[in-house]
């Protein structure tokens, strides 16, 4: 008999998620957690803390035009931001992993430390923080280790002014200037979260423009919003070395040089794959090291699950967790149904971008017919109450059985904003709900209603993208 029916790898947000799943259906659960603490990038590293001092800087700098100082009463002056940031993360941080704990206790979770790796099929070799070794066997497996952030070799990353974007949170001090490497979204939620602060920051990129993914009328409002900011674009550029010049970290590109106080590097992550064993266990994996599933998230060799940032994009905690809660499900023999195809995706730059379906590029691909609608926030008494004249809310929908085929949405609260659309999405609702729907008064919510009446407008005059 096996130790345990099914073992985790990774306490993160995906991992903490299926341990919970298979522990609530009534399995024997371990999980296993290689660092000091609990949670991952998710809540260690990644999405809290950065999320955490987005928020301190908004309601220090941009919300303090919107009575909000009292939220962070003790930060009122830029140069002691980042001391008393890091205070107030680490509280968030210390709070929630307290439920983390809380939670795996009252499912019955038995949390194993140290650093797991195959030893066979069915068992793992776990080397303790105090340098045991330990065997230990199961049915079934769910690999949760994430990702952490790309180091070339060449770049001379020192924690002090060469940084990613785990050793960005730890910086004491606000530097004058700040040169991002990457327009993705990690990218793009620092430079708003520093430059609300004064910073002057220089975003340098390969592509044409930052967020290419998105829809081009959502992206260049975002890009708009960050010019505004006094954040400069360097895009299309070619990078050839970055190196320290004594208190100042130099980039040499191909069309220029630019010289900054600090410098992040920003261009992708990389999978937590080290130590595990794949490959004696023969399990695929793609191009990148991202690892092979299938839509229950089993790899290649079946009693062996990944969820989380381990297989790649989206990567994102409210997608892990899913993945993680699916992957356990079936990991339990349950026939519950899977998630719904229409999931929120959010990204927490200053203002917020946030959108659920598809994009106007992947319509027109699909050579769909479809019209566009849109709700500024300008246009409500909410938007003007808060100052946010630029945001924006934007429906695509089917030029024939007017349901909705995706939301998109930049400015303020855009991640609380889309789950409406996501909720009319995912019970098949059509522009005509929207329209039927009565908002709360005021809020930015009704940028819905306004963008439905659009959309309806176009279609009886028969209109279509």
């Amino acid at each position: 008999m096996s130790d345990y029916d099914i073992l985790v790898i990774g306490s993160g947000p995906a991992g903490h998620r299926a341990a919970i799943q298979a522990a609530k259906r009534g399995k024997r659960v371990g999980l296993i957690e290689r660092k000091p603490r609990i949670g991952g990038a998710g809540l260690q590293t990644g999405t809290i803390p950065s999320k955490a001092l987005r928020e301190i800087a908004y309601s220090a700098t941009m919300g303090a035009s919107h009575g909000m100082r009292n939220v962070y009463p003790n930060i009122t002056r830029q140069h002691n931001f980042l001391s008393e940031s890091v205070r107030q993360k680490d509280i968030v941080i210390d709070k929630q992993e307290s439920v983390f704990l809380s939670q795996l206790m009252r499912n019955g979770v038995a949390l194993i430390p140290g650093e797991a790796g195959f030893s066979d099929v069915h068992t793992l070799r776990i080397k303790t923080p105090h340098g045991e070794e330990l065997y230990i066997q199961a049915d079934k497996f769910i690999l949760a280790t994430g990702s952490r952030p790309r180091r070339p070799a060449d770049v001379p990353f020192d924690k002090e002014r060469v940084l990613d974007s785990t050793s960005i949170l730890h910086m004491q001090e606000l530097p004058k200037t700040l040169t991002i490497v990457g327009g993705g979204v990690i990218a793009c939620e620092f430079a708003t979260i520093y430059a609300s602060l004064g910073v002057e920051v220089t975003m340098v990129d390969s592509h044409a423009k930052i967020l290419d993914f998105l829809c081009a009328d959502v992206s260049g409002n975002l890009a708009t919003s960050m010019q505004h900011m006094g954040i400069e674009f360097c895009m299309n550029e070619s990078i050839q070395s970055i190196s320290r010049q004594g208190d100042k970290v130099i980039l040499q590109c191909k069309k220029s040089s630019i010289e900054s106080d600090c410098l992040l590097y920003a261009l992708g992550r990389i999978p937590n794959t080290d130590g595990l064993g794949l490959q004696n266990m023969g399990i695929q994996c793609q191009k990148r090291g991202w690892i092979k599933t299938n839509k229950h998230y089993q790899t290649n060799v079946p009693h062996i699950y990944a969820v989380g940032d381990l297989i790649g994009a989206p990567a994102l905690a409210a997608t892990g967790m899913e993945q993680g809660r699916i992957a356990a499900l079936h990991a339990c023999d349950s026939d519950e149904a899977i998630t719904s195809s229409h999931l929120p995706m959010a990204i927490y730059t200053i203002p917020e971008v946030a959108w659920v379906g598809d994009t106007c590029t992947q319509l027109d691909e699909q050579g769909s017919n479809y019209v566009s609608g849109f709700g500024y926030y300008r246009e409500t008494a909410r938007g003007q109450i808060i100052g946010d004249s630029n945001g924006m809310l934007k429906l695509l929908v089917d030029s024939n059985t007017r349901k909705l085929l995706g939301v998109h949405i930049v400015g303020e609260s855009a991640s609380e904003l889309v789950h409406i659309g996501q909720m009319v999405m995912n019970l098949h609702g059509t522009v005509d709900d929207l329209i039927r729907h009565v908002f709360n008064y005021p809020t930015l919510a009704e940028c819905y209603k306004i963008a439905a009446l659009h959309c309806s407008s176009q279609l009886k005059r028969g209109r279509q993208n």
